[in-house]
């Protein structure tokens, strides 16, 4: 059952998005993101859920000034999943994130050799995180993290946009 604070979340999160892509828009004309796919041994997919919007996600986030994407991407799954990549991992593809932003384009990479020491505890970002199998997710998983998922895991031909 949703508590009030997860209810107001839910109704402000629409405005809250369009404020902040209107903020982007001006300040950096467009957006740049990583996100990965991130599978252990067994081919469960490493998950984050946020503070500061819903569903479930794969790890990821902006890409800052001056940082490559592989950079960011190390970085973000350092801060959300305590994730450190032993190697390069490949990218699975490009994708215009339209129902964001016009403007937002996320890289997307697999992650199969990685370290953990153990699962990140939860803080004002992300306040749940875990591997789960793909036939499994939790019902909240966003379409877009869906879709990527599937991709990977059946082969398919990336789709060019997040959906």
């Amino acid at each position: 059952m949703a508590t009030d604070l997860q209810k107001l979340r839910i109704t402000l999160e629409p405005a809250l998005r369009r404020v902040f892509h209107l903020y982007w828009r001006f300040a950096r004309g467009m957006t740049l993101g990583v996100r990965a796919v991130v599978l252990d041994g067994d081919d469960r997919v490493f998950l984050v859920r946020h503070s500061y919007v819903s569903g479930w996600h794969l790890p990821g986030g902006g890409v800052e000034v001056g940082e490559t994407f592989r950079d960011a991407l190390r970085r973000e799954l350092a801060e959300e999943g305590r994730i450190e990549l032993d190697g390069e991992p490949p990218l699975h593809g490009l994708f215009l994130n339209s129902h964001v932003s016009g403007r937002d384009h996320v890289a997307v990479y697999v992650v199969r050799q990685f370290s953990q020491d153990r699962l990140p505890e939860a803080n004002h970002e992300i306040v749940d995180c875990g591997f789960f199998d793909a036939a499994a997710l939790p019902e909240a998983t966003t379409p877009g993290t869906r879709l990527r998922i599937a991709e990977v895991l059946e082969g398919r031909e990336p789709i060019a946009t997040w959906r």
